[in-house]
């Protein structure tokens, strides 16, 4: 099938990748080495050095209170349409805003205060009616924050939006969105 000189041709480019490929590693662990020197202390810590600390309290120790920002209200109330449309950007894969196109998910064509699962024509998981009544801006919040921790079992694979200002933005967009 092979006559030698193309199995030797072969061994020698796997010899020859192989040796670029722990080069390659030798070069990078040189270059990104954490620690004060190139092979570690021999002490009681074998492995790489911590770049930097975190402080963290100790277990059983009271935590300080986190310190909660501006209310849904008050980030609403200085909310940025031009942001929430840029927002919504992230949106747009599977929600369309055109009233009864629906895409992956339902369209959002007047989707502030309409009725939770009330798109004609979209099959529903059937976790969302169990959390809310409406898309009140209070309900959509929590729910684009992070949707499966809001609507346990619904079929919406996003991860969620964790900055305040960034859902507010979009909520306000959103309202600008229909009737």
């Amino acid at each position: 099938m092979f006559d030698t000189m193309t199995l030797t041709k072969i061994t020698g480019a796997l010899c020859g990748a192989l040796l670029i490929f722990l080069l390659g590693g030798w070069l990078a662990e040189e270059v990104y080495h954490v620690g004060d020197d190139h092979h570690g202390d021999h002490g009681d810590d074998h492995g790489p050095k911590q770049a930097y600390a975190i402080d963290v309290p100790e277990a059983g120790t009271a935590t300080a209170e986190v310190e909660e920002g501006p209310s849904l209200e008050e980030l609403l109330a200085v909310a940025d349409v031009a942001k929430g449309e840029k927002v919504f950007g992230k949106c747009k894969a599977c929600h369309k805003l055109e009233d009864g196109a629906n895409g992956t998910g339902p369209h959002l064509y007047n989707l502030v205060d309409r009725a939770v699962g009330s798109v004609d024509g979209y099959g529903y998981s059937g976790a969302l009616v169990a959390v809310a009544q409406t898309w009140d801006a209070q309900a959509l919040d929590g729910f684009i924050e992070n949707p499966k921790k809001f609507a346990p079992g619904t079929k919406m694979g996003f991860a969620g939006l964790k900055k305040p200002t960034d859902r507010a933005n979009l909520i306000a967009y959103l309202q600008t969105i229909g009737g």
